[in-house]
């Protein structure tokens, strides 16, 4: 898959201070990052009657493709969710250096991101029995790949909030 960098864009927020121009932005790495580091990401999905609902999950970034994968179960209600709405937004687990990931997600097969899975299991296991047990079991549930539209990253201090809120286009 060819690699997708998004643009640089400022959120709607003048009411919070921040301005029109991109002097400040933050660049896309810092949010990838982030995206790459953080152990636990919210899932937020909605049903079709518009639901709300967030629940964490271990998942890897993928900065070649700029997508993310994870898995559940087949029985979870994000699941039953991503199939009335695909619409679904990832977050990292810090409320201070912020990044939300909206987009759409996928069904996927787990051979179809064997390359991710090993990222994954590298992510969250030591040895390599960890690994084999780890990849059976994510394997053995649904596998999603969230591809994004827009993202935002906020810094939540007085001095950095309105200066470097930035808006990521794909």
């Amino acid at each position: 898959t060819a690699m997708r960098t998004p643009r640089s864009e400022r959120p709607a927020m003048s009411d919070y201070g921040v301005p029109d121009d991109l002097e400040g932005v933050l660049p896309w790495s810092w949010a990838e990052e982030r995206l790459l580091a953080s152990r636990n990401l919210w899932v937020v999905s909605a049903s079709a009657e518009g639901r709300p609902y967030a629940m964490p999950v271990w998942g890897v970034w993928l900065p070649d493709s700029s997508s993310f994968v994870f898995s559940c179960s087949p029985n979870a209600r994000k699941v039953r969710n991503f199939t009335e709405n695909p619409q679904v937004t990832v977050a990292v687990d810090s409320t201070v250096e912020v990044v939300v990931v909206e987009g759409t997600v996928r069904s996927v097969t787990a051979a179809s991101v064997d390359a991710a899975l090993d990222l994954y299991v590298d992510k969250y296991w030591e040895t390599e029995q960890e690994k084999v047990d780890g990849k059976g079991f994510v394997s053995s549930h649904d596998v999603w790949e969230l591809t994004p539209e827009r993202a935002f990253g906020v810094i939540e201090t007085e001095e950095d909030f309105a200066r470097r809120a930035t808006k990521w286009v794909w």
